[in-house]
């Protein structure tokens, strides 16, 4: 990592020195306006791009190959010491090598044939490094020279440059839409691995969620129940909870801190509202076991009512609490951000405040309340610790919201937590449960665009 962050320093020294000496040119300096096509500032940053993207299109191509070949000379050497592995175990000894390579364990010095891998596989690492800094420096600089002799008076800098800016913002986006192309890939692959080996139809409408599969027929949980009812329905319930709390709470302070509130106590009061954004999920998990559910379980007993010790109420409740800066610091931006003659135009035909807040202001903000609230959703729909610290891990079928619930998320750690066998129907649950809430999220976004198309308005 020292190394790395050695040539990228050095990289960024070339390159602001490549930009400096572009721009120094004598025809640069002295030219009069109108004699160049560009200005000398894209000069240096022409310069500047020919140093570096030649070095970082070889780095990146370098961090590619580079580790398979190094994987593969360590096979090799593993294949020829052991004789026949298989894949699981050559993967095993392979990480072995890679620990002691780099200190995490120790090695036995009586192992000489182990110590000799060991060697190896470090110095073909280092050689490794040497070439690629020493590749890397040379083509930087390389590069800077090329550009530094292709500056001339008439260069169209820069368009070249915007060229180069709009590629990497192309490519950009190109990386966030062939990470989530990656992740539903990868969903799909092994959810279709597990409806191999549950049917489709008891994953989705089955009543009994069960995934423990024992070892032997005799043992108790071999047949293992798949049917995720429970847990969407745990999922919607905590969410809804949540919601009815989040939602009046958090646009009313909305529309108070843009509508009604000075501008000195807006920015006393938006700030420390927001602060409930920055405590982690664990501390309202403390919160929601050590004071709220024995808070609802106290006055259910007043009421004559059973309250269960983990509860969807006092996790849909504090996970209310918790999402309610989404929905107002959003909200308060897209209600501010209305035209103000839009409020002028409604007090002067004889509206009230209260009237014009009603019928201008928040139909004009609805689109953006809209997507204020979808984010709430997804906060509230991918929430773990609050669920798991307040609501339990019981996976049942209940309409009654003082039981103990649970949700998709918490069952996917539970399931994942510990040593996997990704061949196995219960490890393959999660994939198989994240598809599916993948694809609520996907209508949910949906139905939110369709909400904001049928809803926008524009204001010139």
């Amino acid at each position: 990592m020292n190394n790395l962050a050695l040539i990228v320093f050095i990289l960024l020294v070339l390159a602001s020195l490549a930009a400096a000496r572009a721009r120094a040119q004598d025809w640069l300096v002295a030219g009069a306006p109108g004699t160049l096509d560009s200005m000398p500032i894209y000069h240096g940053i022409y310069a500047a791009l020919w140093c570096a993207i030649p070095a970082l299109i070889l780095a990146a191509l370098w961090f590619i190959g580079a580790p398979p070949i190094l994987t593969s000379v360590l096979d090799h050497d593993l294949l020829q010491l052991h004789g026949s592995l298989s894949a699981g175990e050559l993967s095993i000894k392979r990480l072995e090598i890679v620990n002691i390579a780099n200190g995490a364990l120790a090695l036995d010095n009586g192992n000489t044939a182990v110590r000799g891998i060991v060697n190896r596989y470090r110095d073909l690492r280092a050689e490794s490094a040497a070439w690629l800094s020493a590749l890397f420096l040379a083509s930087a600089m390389l590069g800077a020279g090329y550009g530094y002799r292709r500056l001339n008076p008439g260069l169209g800098a820069r368009r070249a440059v915007e060229r180069a800016l709009k590629l990497f913002l192309f490519l950009s986006a190109g990386v966030s839409v062939l990470t989530t192309l990656g992740i539903v890939f990868a969903l799909l692959f092994e959810s279709l691995r597990f409806f191999q080996l549950v049917s489709l139809q008891e994953f989705l409408f089955g009543l009994k969620w069960s995934p423990q599969i024992a070892i032997r027929a005799d043992q108790a949980g071999s047949s293992g129940a798949f049917g995720a009812v429970p847990l969407f329905a745990g999922t919607f319930m905590i969410a809804a909870i949540a919601m009815l709390i989040a939602t009046p709470v958090g646009l009313m302070s909305a529309v108070y801190l843009s509508e009604y509130a000075g501008p000195r106590l807006r920015t006393t009061l938006k700030p420390a509202l927001e602060i409930l954004a920055g405590i982690p999920t664990v501390v309202y998990g403390f919160f929601a076991t050590l004071t709220v559910a024995p808070l609802i379980r106290d006055l259910g007993t007043e009421l004559g009512l059973r309250v269960s010790s983990e509860s969807a109420l006092a996790a849909g409740v504090v996970m209310g609490v918790m999402i309610i800066p989404f929905v107002s610091s959003l909200s308060d931006d897209v209600i501010h951000a209305v035209p103000q003659s839009l409020r002028d135009g409604a007090l002067a035909l004889g509206a009230t405040p209260a009237e014009t807040i009603c019928r201008t202001v928040l139909p004009a903000a609805l689109p953006g309340i809209a997507g204020a609230l979808l984010l709430a959703v997804s906060r509230a729909i991918g929430e773990t610790m609050i669920v798991v610290m307040a609501a339990g891990l019981s996976a049942r079928l209940s309409a009654n919201p003082l039981e103990a619930l649970t949700t998709v998320t918490v069952q996917i750690v539970t399931i994942l937590v510990g040593d996997q066998e990704f061949d196995s129907a219960k490890t393959l649950a999660a994939f198989a449960l994240g598809l599916v809430l993948f694809c609520i999220t996907l209508v949910l976004n949906l139905w939110a665009l369709s909400i904001v198309k049928h809803f926008r308005e524009r204001y010139e």
